[in-house]
């Protein structure tokens, strides 16, 4: 609560304007350094010093010895060589120097810390001057407000005017584009300064114009600010339209002003314009008697003047006062410049600023011609302050224009009496101070404690003196305040206060607006730092007799004593003790007793003392003297403090109580046993180590401040607990309860305390439960002890006053033992609920039973409702536990799922009739359990609902041959699926499984093994309706987007895609596309079965467990499919032929445009809504598609026998061998397109022959014979494989490099015309042309069958039997 100087901004690249501003000056430094080297340097700055104590000895002693010595490496104070504005929105810094100056603007960056600061970089910088010899001698930063109405406060862009030794004045924007120059006197400007809007604080207050002001040597122009403000924003509007135009600026007319010749006054350096001020009656009676004698006339009213104050030598400060409407404004230039408009609109329609359409010897007359300047009004001086030797060197005027500080030569700082004209305070010993003001508004917290609370709030005002000589800065309240702040800094800063805000603000613009503008700010040039000052308003109050400012000290000091570490409590008690008896002002004593409860340090005992004591305290007050509220924060806190003790004092209380046997809980362990195992299970499945925090264990310690944060007492004497987030809240519970759920406090005196401090039973039901329920697996280590501890708590709990109305209903739900349902069924806390549930519901059962009884009569139908409740909620906490238990079982490594799906009786309900078969289905993902197995886990359930106890030890021996964690999870899963057999029947079980599959697989195509999953599980639902309706879903929803675009990539490429192609267009590798495409196969295959089997079994019903019949919400996925429209048949198939060619294309890599091979009706057709009929293909298709379709079966025939080559064959045996049912080498690739062709209207027989070629070409005869079994046209199959066995022959007699003499004999042998046709043959064409004769025997032998005999080729056919029949023996012999 003092002065504080922080930093708020930082100058970037501040050397390189340094470098800049110094460029020529730096290199003659330079050349003098060589040149004094070797010469004698004396030190001058005891001299200088000397000097100067002996100009101030009264003043400066003291500081002189303080004073140290600069090092020697230290830059000179180049910022005191110029001229420096910062605008008082701080978003730009200009520093010039004679011809050169550059602009800092604002940026914000993200510092190392990842904090945004702000920060001034240099957007522009370069020469000034055009004249001459000239020089920059002042400058100011003009923020301009925006006029769009969306504004609230900041500039829209700022201006910087700059005053030149030549006498003009020229005004440029932030990139440094000149707007508009103007000659208005020949003399070098001395001084700019602005005057802006203020809001008037009082209404007698005179509202002040804006103004800029220029100061010349011997003349003061004053221009409007309202006519500044239009002039520059249309000067600003016009150069930006000449730059995107790309035309010449021409300049804009002058500007209207005011000149006044400052006379009777030797020389002035600095000035200030105070405003328009009206003297009151008597003043002015006054002044016409001394100035007119007594005779002198008196108006009736007096006139407004503007009082301007100039400071400089004889006098020392000057008052001058200029009477409104006596001197009009100088419109020299602006008539000069109306008539040149209308001179020039006789020959040029221009627009805009008349006289730009000039030619350019014109306009360079013009330039080199002199500006007139304007003779300035004579206006005498009305009175000063005489002080021959004292030279004044600067004035600052404060925001309220009642007060001005002036520097003068003999380092003294004056304040002056603006209103009377008087000295009224001087300080000594502050050579080349510079000055700023400080204005602070009353804070509304201090305003409302305040006795003029309904006034408006005050205002504080400080003078801010820097000394560059000493080095500090200083902070004074006015008018003869103590020095509130001071400050050590550097000696070579610049003070930068700039006496003004927004240019074009008014009463009526300025509604609404915060203006975000710095008072003063002080810049550090060796470090770039830009600071500012922040004062409280209570400074200016802070002399020996305000109470509020001794309190903010004693406060301050009890603060200090909090954060110290090393205090014992009797030390502590002691300090805050007194510090709390001694503040008078009760919103500072009651922000004292808050700080110190809210302390952690503070012991329970400290702080029930000193609140017991400052309670005394105002006890003892009278009751109009003592605060109402803060009486009752001190009675209700140390009501609370007394808790807290008690509390604490039970828990290490060592007399327990016993734990006496109750006749309720009678039967309790029977029940304890049945749950055990799966308790047992649950408890070793949920004790998984885990990472914690010490502060986050439940068996910390809950601090005292923590408890009363908590807890709040109210005027009657009602204590409220105040639930914030669910750790407080549960550390509350475990302060309260948890030693008597373990049995180590006593219960009864426990819950008398709680009672008695006014605690409402419901509450003290909810934090024990939140306590039991997070305390789960310390409950489950002694389940039996603390199961009869909670017991206890909760009938002592339900005996208290408030807790079961005496009026209750039976024939109602007793709305106290509702609440401990209600906390069961939202719990996730499976096994604590249920615990909690069973001991409810044996002690609701013994308070109804007593209630009966008291009333003589039997209540059986408020006995059955209330209880009948609680069976259902111990029935549904039990599926909850095993069902828990099943989805807590870890799944393998490396497998994909995310966390453990947690459930309770809420989540499952509104989870709809599905929601617990998708529980299931997701650990089902988890566990990456294949269909198969699943199915064999259910069949087993079914095979014991249905089966005898021989079976099941059957069972139970197959079972320990299998892994054991295997089998332990199988026999949970069979426990819920026991537990639900509706909501986990099989098709409903497979049904959402089939739906998780799919739905993760969408998450990650790449996966294509869940898809395949997802279609296994669809295989195995029985009911042709779900099936349908799944499959219609799966691929409305997931396939058909993607199907669409690998065959509009495929159609594209021509060919099967690479893998870069099928990543850009589907979004999966070419493997991954490749079985995508076999799972729309087997997709459209289920949907095709499935509609043709609906209509011969009916739609399946579903149920739901009677205890879990209240579920609320969404439907299950096998509803959802039963409510599916039926599929249009053909379409579905006419996709299926699609998704096969597609997949065979992928599996052989046949070249071939898919698409192309419909027309275009089946191109219409495809990707269409599987439930519209639409306009199929029908009829003869084009022979030259039929081609097509013919040449693409062929080359994946050929692709299928290539990749099953098996040259091993060679037996009947090898030749059975089975092939894979998956892949490009599964032997349903034949059918399949045996199928194909004819849909696709080609002849079956022509594939079966090509089939049978490709076989025995590879070499594959026992696979060709079987494959000639289903060819119809036999004769042309004899025909194509007489050709082949030529070629075989071929091979062996002609080709083959190992010849036998028998070969050659025989070659020899052979007719003619069977020598001329084998050796036309070619054997290359044979992928396998090295094949047994014996073979080759069998081939030839199928021939004769196949041939008839009337056959052109038959004969050829018995030449080469009987060719290879000698081939044969000679090669037996």
């Amino acid at each position: 609560m003092s002065c504080s100087l922080f930093e708020f901004c930082r100058l970037q690249e501040l050397k390189t304007v340094r470098d800049f501003l110094f460029q020529n000056q730096s290199k003659e430094s330079v050349e003098e350094k060589t040149q004094t080297e070797n010469e004698l340097s004396w030190d001058t700055s005891d001299w200088e010093s000397g000097w100067d104590n002996n100009e101030n000895k009264e003043e400066e002693s003291a500081s002189s010895t303080k004073t140290e010595e600069e090092p020697s490496g230290q830059n000179q104070p180049w910022l005191q060589d110029c001229v420096v504005s910062l605008s008082p929105c701080a978003d730009l810094l200009v520093v010039a120097r004679e011809q050169k100056a550059a602009f800092l603007s604002a940026k914000w960056r993200t510092s190392d810390s990842g904090r945004e600061e702000m920060t001034l970089a240099v957007t522009w910088s370069g020469h000034l001057c055009t004249e001459e010899g000239e020089n920059v001698s002042s400058v100011i930063a003009i923020p301009l407000a925006s006029q769009k109405r969306s504004s609230t406060g900041r500039p829209d862009w700022t201006c910087i005017v700059v005053g030149f030794t030549s006498g003009y004045v020229r005004f440029y924007t932030e990139s440094g584009v000149l707007l508009l120059a103007q000659l208005l006197h020949v003399d070098p400007v001395l001084r700019l300064k602005c005057r802006t809007y203020e809001i008037p604080r009082h209404p007698g207050v005179t509202e002040q114009h804006e103004e800029l002001s220029i100061l010349y040597p011997a003349a003061l122009v004053t221009i409007d600010g309202f006519s500044l403000f239009q002039s520059l924003r249309a000067c600003r509007n016009q150069v930006a339209r000449a730059a995107a135009a790309g035309s010449d600026v021409v300049p804009p007319p002058p500007l209207a002003y005011k000149k006044w010749g400052l006379q009777e006054m030797d020389t002035i350096v600095d000035h200030s314009s105070v405003g328009v001020m009206t003297l009151c009656v008597f003043d002015q009676m006054k002044n016409a008697s001394i100035l007119g004698g007594f005779h002198a006339s008196v108006k009736g009213s007096p006139p407004a003047m503007s009082q301007f104050v100039t400071v400089g030598t004889g006098p020392y400060a000057g008052f001058y006062y200029a009477v409104e409407g006596n001197s009009q404004p100088l419109l020299s230039h602006v008539a000069l410049a109306v008539a040149s408009k209308l001179t020039s609109a006789l020959f040029n329609a221009a627009s805009g600023w008349l006289g730009w359409n000039k030619s350019k010897n014109e306009e360079e007359a013009a330039q080199k011609q002199k500006p007139k300047v304007e003779p300035a009004t004579p206006l005498g001086i009305r009175f000063g302050l005489p002080d021959s030797r004292r030279h004044g060197e600067s004035i600052c005027l404060s925001p309220c224009n009642t007060l001005a500080g002036v520097t003068d030569d003999f380092g003294r700082v004056t304040l002056l009496d603006l209103a009377r004209g008087v000295a009224i305070r001087m300080w000594k010993g502050y050579r080349d101070a510079q000055l700023g003001w400080l204005q602070v508004q009353e804070e509304r917290v201090d305003r409302e404690f305040s006795p003029s609370a309904s006034l408006p709030r005050r205002h504080a005002l400080f003078l801010v003196i820097y000394a560059p000589r000493r080095g500090i800065l200083e902070v004074w309240a006015m008018q003869r305040g103590p020095r509130v702040g001071a400050f050590t800094v550097g000696k070579h800063c610049r003070l930068l206060y700039a006496g003004y805000h927004l240019m074009g603000v008014n009463s009526v613009t300025s509604q609404g607006w915060q203006l975000h503008t710095q008072q003063v700010c002080l810049l550090d040039p060796t470090t770039g730092a830009l600071r500012t000052i922040n004062i409280p308003f209570h400074l200016a109050l802070s002399d020996k007799k305000n109470e509020r400012a001794r309190d903010m000290h004693l406060l301050k000091r009890l603060s200090a004593v909090l954060k110290t570490r090393d205090m014992d409590s009797d030390s502590l008690e002691r300090e805050a003790k007194g510090v709390l008896l001694e503040i008078k002002h009760p919103a500072i004593k009651k922000q004292a007793l808050e700080s110190l409860l809210s302390n952690r340090k503070a012991p329970v005992s400290c702080l029930t003392n000193v609140t017991r004591a400052l309670h005394d305290a105002l006890k003892q007050q009278d009751a109009d003297e003592v605060e109402a509220s803060l009486l009752q924060l001190c009675s209700s806190q140390l009501k609370l403090l007394q808790l807290y003790s008690d509390i604490q004092q039970l828990q290490s209380a060592e007399d327990t109580e016993a734990c006496s046997g109750n006749d309720s809980l009678e039967g309790i362990e029977e029940e304890l046993s049945r749950v055990g195992p799966t308790l047992q299970r649950y408890a070793h499945l949920s004790s998984k180590p885990s990472v914690s925090f010490a502060q986050d264990s439940p068996d910390t310690p809950l601090s005292a401040q923590a408890f009363l944060t908590q807890l709040e007492c109210a005027e009657d004497g009602e204590v409220k607990v105040n639930r914030r987030s669910d750790a407080e809240w549960n550390q509350l519970g475990n302060f309260m309860f948890w030693g008597c759920l373990c049995g180590k406090s006593p219960t009864h005196k426990v819950c008398d305390t709680l009672q008695l401090a006014g605690i409402s039973p419901q509450q003290l039901l909810s934090l024990l439960m939140s306590v039991w329920l997070q305390r789960e697996k310390e409950v489950l280590q002694k389940p039996v002890e603390t199961v009869r501890n909670l017991h206890t708590l909760l009938i002592a709990l339900s005996n208290m006053d408030g807790a079961v109305e005496e009026s209750w209903d039976p024939q109602s739900v007793s709305p106290w033992w509702q609440q401990v349902r209600f906390t069961c069924i939202q719990s996730h806390n499976a096994a604590a609920a249920l615990l909690a549930a069973l001991v409810a519901h044996r002690a609701a059962k013994a308070s109804i039973t007593s209630r009966a009884d008291s009333k003589l009569q039997s209540e059986w139908e408020a006995v059955s409702l209330e209880l009948e409740q609680w069976v259902v909620c111990v029935r549904q906490l039990e599926d909850v536990l095993v069902l828990q238990a099943l989805l807590l079982v870890p799944s393998p490594k490396a497998t994909a799922g995310g966390a453990v799906v947690q459930c309770s009786i809420k989540t499952l309900q509104e989870g709809g009739t599905g929601g617990i078969a998708d529980s299931v289905s997701k650990w089902v993902f988890r566990q990456n359990m294949a269909p198969e197995r699943l199915k064999k886990i259910l069949q087993r359930k079914e095979t014991q609902d249905t089966g005898d106890q021989k079976e099941q030890k059957e069972e139970r021996e197959e079972a320990e041959d299998c892994q054991e964690e295997a089998d332990r999870t199988a026999e949970l899963l069979l426990a819920v699926c026991q537990r639900f057999p509706d909501s986990l029947s099989p098709d409903l079980l497979f049904a959402h499984c089939c739906w998780e599959y799919v739905v993760q697989w969408n998450k990650d195509p790449e996966e294509g093994r869940y898809l395949l999953f997802a279609v296994e599980h669809l295989k195995l639902i029985t009911s042709p309706h779900i099936q349908l309706g799944i499959s219609t879903m799966m691929w409305s929803t997931f396939i058909v987007k993607r199907f669409s675009a690998a065959a509009f990539l495929m159609e594209k490429v021509g060919k099967a895609p690479k893998d870069r192609l099928c990543r850009r267009d589907v979004g999966i590798g070419d493997k991954a596309m490749t079985s995508f495409l076999s799972c729309c196969v087997q997709l459209l295959q289920i949907l095709m079965e499935a509609d043709s089997a609906m209509e011969e079994i009916p739609a399946p019903g579903f149920s739901v467990e009677e205890v879990w019949s209240g579920a609320e919400g969404p439907a299950s996925i096998a509803e959802l499919a039963l409510e599916q429209r039926g599929v249009h048949y053909p379409l579905v198939q006419h996709h299926w032929l699609l998704a096969s060619l597609l997949h065979a294309a992928m599996s052989f890599s046949v070249k071939v445009k898919p698409l192309s091979l419909f027309d275009s009706k089946g191109k219409n057709a495809f990707f269409r809504d599987l439930t519209t009929i639409q306009l199929m293909p029908s009829g003869d298709m084009d022979p030259c598609l039929v081609s097509l379709r013919q040449e693409f079966l062929l080359r994946v025939l050929t692709g299928w026998v290539q990749a099953i080559d098996d040259p091993s064959c060679t037996s009947p045996a090898a030749a059975s061998t089975s092939l894979p049912s998956e892949g490009p080498k599964a032997d349903w690739w034949p059918s399949l397109c045996i199928d194909l062709g004819s849909l696709l209207q080609v002849n079956p027989d022509i594939l079966r022959r090509h089939l049978v070629c490709e076989l025995y070409s590879q070499g594959l005869d026992l696979r060709a014979e079987e494959a000639i079994l289903q060819v119809e046209d036999k004769e042309v199959l004899g025909s194509h494989l007489l050709v082949l066995t030529g070629q075989r022959l071929s091979y062996s007699l002609l080709h083959n490099q190992n010849q036998t003499q028998a070969a050659m004999e025989l070659l020899a042998r052979l007719p003619p015309t069977l020598c001329t046709w084998l050796k036309a043959m070619d054997p290359s064409e044979l992928r396998c042309p090295l094949v047994s004769l014996s073979k080759t025997t069998r081939l030839v032998s199928r021939l004769i069958e196949m041939l008839p005999e009337n056959h052109a080729q038959y004969s050829l056919a018995l030449h080469l039997l009987e060719a290879v029949d000698v081939l044969s023996l000679s090669t037996e012999d």
